[in-house]
């Protein structure tokens, strides 16, 4: 890649992500500037990290990278609902973070997450077969987003006629920059709001009437003496409820896009299905759902030679780090016999490591092994980016699926 003037990059500009990933200018920030200081027009400024190594140390880092100082989002007004952020598992520290974690890890435990692959395989089956019938499809809506949809929701215990409520909420709530979405800041907090008191109805019937449901089970759990209350349940319900729809639902579509635009890479799938899941990692580090999280730091600290001040914004990109070229040989190729396995769309370890990183990694492995067992594709037209620098995000994927 040619070199790139950094006096010209903007890393928070979401009509760049529009567009493209600006793997370029990751590229020469990992060359030049792995730690690089950015000040936004609004006065905001942010470290950006954006190499492997160094996004790990300070993802593993809690007591010098705070979540629950600023919270891990970048979006401007979030210091006015930071008290509500703070409530949010992701944007704790330990050790408020570590006993709520020991209570939501009652609900996500393999023997569950084994007792709910069965079933997420059938609905794939089914899935895919409805969509190879159509031909004809908008993959992302009618493919991508329905299994991370009936996943969350099972997991959740919301009924079935509840989940596209939910889909609509978690897509108001993440596409607030996006025009296609005609959301503002004022919907957004709505969307919010709204499924605040639709997980407030969840916990309010399964305390009057527990069933043998993860609902049930969170709501009852104790660890060391602590419970979950509602309110924290709520908040978890959102939090799973986006960052399981908004992020599988990506990952998928991204596996899609990238075997479309390889069909070598597919054809290897198809004569060696054993690969199936090395190439969910490797879609995994293509994809990188979430681009970026934030931390802020709670004194001065170096970081590759770089000083940054106490209380300053630490911005750790896995967009970037999933391309880092001193971890992964030829990265801005796409390989199904890669090992990708130390590719970070799940975070770098420590304590933030994705809660639901298993069961993400069983639906993409369903879905894609009935779309390979099931149908032949082809693309319509050019995949439509999701405007945010945030989600790594496919909102439209025109596909043709012809039976096999």
């Amino acid at each position: 890649m040619e070199n790139v003037d950094l006096a010209s990059v903007n890393l928070f500009d979401s009509d760049v992500y529009a567009e493209r990933v600006p793997h370029e200018w990751f590229a020469e920030l990992r060359r030049s500037a792995p730690v690089w200081r950015q000040e936004l027009p609004d006065g905001r400024v942010f470290w950006n990290v954006t190499r492997h190594e160094d996004l790990t140390a300070v993802n593993r880092d809690a007591s010098n990278y705070s979540s629950w100082l600023a919270s891990s989002l970048t979006m401007p007004g979030m210091e006015d609902i930071l008290d509500q952020q703070r409530l949010m598992m992701v944007n704790m520290d330990p050790p408020e973070h570590t006993k709520l974690r020991k209570v939501v890890n009652k609900g996500f435990t393999p023997a569950m997450i084994r007792q709910l692959q069965e079933h997420l395989a059938e609905e794939a089956r089914t899935i895919v077969a409805e969509a190879v019938e159509t031909g004809d499809v908008e993959f992302v809506e009618q493919v991508a987003c329905e299994l991370p949809l009936i996943a969350i929701a099972e997991f959740l215990g919301v009924p079935r006629e509840d989940r596209r409520r939910i889909f609509d909420l978690s897509n108001r709530m993440v596409g607030a920059e996006d025009p296609d979405y005609q959301v503002d800041e004022e919907e957004a907090m709505a969307a919010m709001i709204e499924m605040y008191a639709y997980a407030q109805e969840l916990a309010d019937e399964r305390k009057a009437n527990p069933r043998d449901d993860i609902v049930s089970k969170l709501l009852s759990a104790e660890v060391d003496g602590e419970h979950l209350t509602v309110e924290e349940f709520n908040v978890f319900f959102l939090l799973l409820a986006v960052a399981g729809n908004e992020t599988t639902r990506n990952a998928i579509s991204h596996g899609m896009l990238a075997l479309l635009e390889n069909p070598d890479q597919q054809q290897k799938l198809r004569d060696d299905p054993s690969l199936i899941d090395g190439a969910i990692e490797e879609i995994l580090r293509w994809g990188s759902p979430v681009m970026h999280f934030r931390r802020q730091t709670t004194r001065d600290v170096t970081l590759a030679g770089v000083d940054i001040p106490d209380n300053s914004g630490v911005v750790f990109w896995h967009i970037s780090a999933n391309r880092d070229e001193t971890v992964f040989e030829d990265p801005y190729t796409f390989n199904v016999e890669r090992d990708a396995s130390q590719h970070i769309a799940f975070g770098g370890g420590g304590p933030h490591f994705c809660l639901g990183a298993n069961l993400a990694r069983a639906e993409m492995k369903v879905v894609f092994t009935e779309l390979l067992r099931q149908a032949t594709w082809e693309q319509r037209a050019p995949a439509r980016r999701l405007r945010s620098n945030f989600i790594n995000g496919i909102k439209d994927l025109q596909v043709t699926l012809t039976p096999k």
